[in-house]
């Protein structure tokens, strides 16, 4: 699912902002009447690089987020970003989920849509421009905006992988 080059993070000795991405109703129907449930899809972020996603599931809003809240702090990715800016153009996929992720001059702000403005406002990314191209559903929105912030590789990187100097990237 996730590239080699993800680099896993410890949430402990983080500051972490969480955002509540959706919250859903699910209702048991029992001998003895509806049972309601809730799941909360829940997106934490440092703000400077560092991201993770997660679901809780429970019978009160509040302790389904705060599971979910748990459960992205168990799957943190760092990701490259500088000075607010993504790398290059990255394009994704989770399940029906297609998302296409490109950078902006500065000033430009984060054009994107819910799922994926949670996503790219908690990792700390401020110049985007975003579109998702495939299914409106939100958790295999986060997972693919998710997915490409993991494809990202910075310049330093990429020479490294090459085995070249860090000014013939930029050449082509």
């Amino acid at each position: 699912m996730l590239d080699t080059n993800v680099k896993k993070v410890k949430a402990s000795e983080l500051e972490l902002t969480e955002k509540v991405v959706n919250i859903n109703r699910v209702t048991k129907v029992t001998k003895g009447g509806r049972t309601f449930g809730f799941s909360a899809l829940v997106v934490v972020g440092d703000g400077n690089g560092i991201v993770g996603h997660g679901l809780g599931k429970a019978l009160e809003v509040s302790e389904a987020i705060s599971k979910g809240i748990d459960d992205a702090k168990k799957n943190l990715i760092k990701v490259p970003v500088k000075n607010g800016a993504i790398p290059h153009e990255q394009l994704a996929k989770y399940g029906g989920g297609k998302v296409l992720i490109k950078p902006a001059s500065p000033g430009t702000g984060v054009i994107a849509g819910g799922a994926m403005r949670a996503v790219l406002e908690t990792v700390g990314v401020k110049d985007v421009l975003a579109k998702s191209q495939g299914s409106a559903n939100k958790h295999n929105v986060v997972k693919a905006t998710i997915k490409a912030l993991s494809l990202m590789r910075d310049p330093m990187t990429v020479a490294e992988h090459r085995g070249i100097n860090l000014s013939k990237v930029f050449k082509g």
